[in-house]
């Protein structure tokens, strides 16, 4: 059998292109609305960590060192199958968009603090000296600074999330992943694989050439 027949069957791609188109789509959503709320949580919770209360700092350290050190698959797991056990019964697109959103906002929550206490003192200062409020200054002058200064790790942090929307076809989201799975399995070929590749390189290569395009701007700008 030759390679064409192995990884490009015309056929099989005929037969299962509909629902991978509809996979591409619940990918795409996901992977939007988990990269938007993502990063506004992560921000936000820099945003109150930068007040100095320890009652707020520690449980969000705690929630930034759990989120990051426990594998996103695991969480799933845990909210898919052991919730219904406490009567709790979570969506499957849910369970993924609610621990990659967790997930992305722990990555960005520190990544927003490293830059905050990396800043000079005197950046506060002089904002407070204008007149301007703690909210003020942390809004108008330190966090442009430290979303300008963390746009790849920002951009790489995402995009890296989004692909782990590959985890839902462990809990039964159909996305890409998920019905190339089936796809292959009742076609008994590698096609719908092949498939699959070829939509996470239309979905994320655009996606990272867009990104450098924004990095480089903003260097260039800075």
């Amino acid at each position: 059998m030759d390679f064409g027949n192995v990884f490009l069957n015309p056929e099989i791609i005929a037969t299962y292109m509909p629902q991978m188109v509809r996979a591409v789509w619940v990918t795409i959503w996901i992977s939007v609305l988990v990269v938007i709320s993502g990063l506004a949580l992560g921000a936000f919770l820099a945003g109150l960590r930068a007040y100095q209360k320890r009652w707020l700092a520690w449980p969000i350290v705690l929630f930034a060192d759990l989120m990051r050190a426990l594998p996103p698959l695991v969480l799933m797991l845990i909210l898919f199958f052991g919730l219904p056990s406490l009567g709790v019964i979570l969506s499957d697109w849910f369970v993924l968009y609610l621990v990659l959103t967790l997930v992305l906002a722990a990555f960005v929550e520190e990544i927003f603090w490293a830059t905050l206490t990396s800043l000079p003192r005197g950046q506060w200062e002089a904002g407070a000296a204008t007149g301007l409020s703690f909210n003020q200054v942390l809004v108008n002058v330190i966090f442009p600074q430290a979303v300008r200064t963390n746009i790849p790790q920002l951009v790489n942090r995402s995009l890296t999330i989004s692909k782990m929307t590959a985890y839902g076809s462990v809990i039964g989201v159909k996305e890409i992943v998920s019905v190339a799975g089936s796809a292959q399995a009742f076609s008994g070929s590698a096609t719908p694989l092949t498939m699959a590749a070829i939509a996470y390189l239309i979905i994320f290569f655009p996606a990272m050439l867009l990104s450098r395009y924004v990095e480089n701007r903003f260097h260039y700008d800075h």
